[in-house]
């Protein structure tokens, strides 16, 4: 079996991750990241609820000292139909705080389906979306608002950090791939305003935008089987194929816990592997409205989502799988120490050593040649996967920095002088 042309177009894909998309946010500069301080437009930050326990409680109360106009911020709760305390929770943040409602769906809709309730009963201008399990910086949501500069603009999203970052091996992994994920998988993106993927952890989104595509999302469906992941991808896809533009900025950022546990880790993977797959390959109907570069850049992606699953099973039927996996850790390896360099300015609780992506050699091989068939099998399936009561070592904040039930939210991470950017 000949995969020399596969190889050829894993090199292809990584040199537009790694070279060519932060190549390209350098030569447009300040485009890439435009502002616009006189725009304060009224906002509705939105929160789709279901089985998050008290993480519910210090994701309301972040948002409740945002750097933001007070009369000019509200904030709706969307239960989706918790079988756990979170509704009590819920309430018990908006206790006192009239501009924070706790709507309670007549049945499991799905998050996109809440979201759109919420939507659909909002006046505001802007929609931010923010998960259940997040705690958001207090400037999140006015960086998120000054980044839309032009009415092509529908949406802009914002980055996330690990918030248990240090509490095991598997998480101080996946703070490294987030950061590569979102520092300099989205680079080329980013430089023609056409972000394919804003995570619902914090995106802002123009109202009369989720308005006028409402129908396509409730609409969303495969063999007639209503699909509840990967909605976020999906938003963001059916928004650049509208012709509007999407935004992506580092300065606006929040924290969410990560997966502590092998079997949470691979339920978040199969459940975004379906989603690459649906919409990356639904996509293909209108890749070609999108920039050549960019245009490029998606196909390549797909086809390396497809193959690499071969070039993996194919080494272990041949033997020479341990090769393969010696180079996965030389170039982890690699990744880590890039990103100790790069965050080398960071206090010492915001940053991890350079050797914690190593196990990402391992894992990755793993999950791809395991999940990848698994989530092609599985495309009709319509639960929340990772949505659930989180054990308390993925609690939505660390218990070194979880606020008293009845105090102010506690402190998120200074801002860190790192050439202008946020932690």
């Amino acid at each position: 079996m000949e995969l020399f042309p596969v190889h050829l177009l894993v090199l292809m894909v990584m040199m537009n991750r790694y070279v060519l998309g932060p190549l390209l946010r350098r030569v447009r500069g300040r485009r890439v990241d435009a502002t616009d301080d006189s725009y304060q437009p009224t906002v509705t930050v939105v929160i789709p609820l279901f089985n998050e326990g008290e993480g519910i409680y210090h994701a309301v109360r972040s948002l409740l000292v945002q750097d933001y106009a007070p009369d000019k911020l509200n904030i709706r709760v969307v239960d989706d139909c918790s079988t756990d305390d979170s509704y009590a929770w819920a309430m018990k943040a908006a206790d006192g705080h009239p501009n924070v409602k706790v709507m309670r769906n007549p049945h499991n809709m799905g998050k996109r389906k809440g979201i759109a309730r919420a939507v659909r009963e909002a006046t505001a201008e802007i929609i931010v979306s923010v998960d259940s399990d997040v705690v958001a910086h207090p400037s999140a949501v006015r960086e998120l608002v000054r980044r839309f500069v032009s009415p092509r603009i529908a949406a802009v999203g914002g980055r996330t950090y690990v918030s248990n970052r240090n509490q095991n091996w598997l998480t101080r992994m996946i703070e490294i791939k987030f950061y590569f994920a979102q520092e300099w998988l989205k680079d080329l993106e980013r430089s023609f305003r056409s972000v394919l993927c804003l995570s619902g952890c914090l995106t802002a989104y123009r109202r009369h935008v989720l308005l006028e595509l409402d129908p396509i999302l409730e609409a969303r469906n495969i063999a007639g089987v209503p699909i509840k992941y990967g909605e976020d991808r999906f938003l963001t896809r059916q928004i650049v194929k509208a012709g509007y533009e999407t935004v992506y900025t580092t300065e606006a950022w929040c924290q969410t816990a990560a997966p502590a546990t092998l079997a949470g880790y691979f339920s978040q993977q199969l459940r975004w592997r379906r989603s690459n797959l649906v919409d990356m390959i639904c996509g293909l109907s209108h890749a070609w409205r999108l920039h050549p570069v960019v245009g490029v850049h998606y196909v390549s992606q797909l086809a390396l989502l497809l193959s690499y699953p071969v070039i993996i099973i194919h080494n272990v039927i041949n033997g020479q799988f341990w090769g393969v996996l010696l180079l996965h850790m030389l170039v982890m390896g690699a990744m880590g120490v890039i990103y100790r360099v790069h965050k080398r300015n960071l206090p010492p609780e915001m940053r991890v050593p350079a050797l914690s992506f190593l196990p990402m050699g391992l894992l990755m091989p793993v999950t791809y040649a395991l999940f990848t068939p698994l989530a092609l099998f599985t495309l009709d399936s319509g639960s929340w996967e990772t949505r659930g009561k989180p054990s308390p070592a993925t609690s939505a904040v660390p218990p070194e920095r979880a606020p008293p039930a009845d105090g102010p939210p506690g402190a998120l991470p200074p801002r860190a002088a790192e050439g202008g950017s946020t932690p």
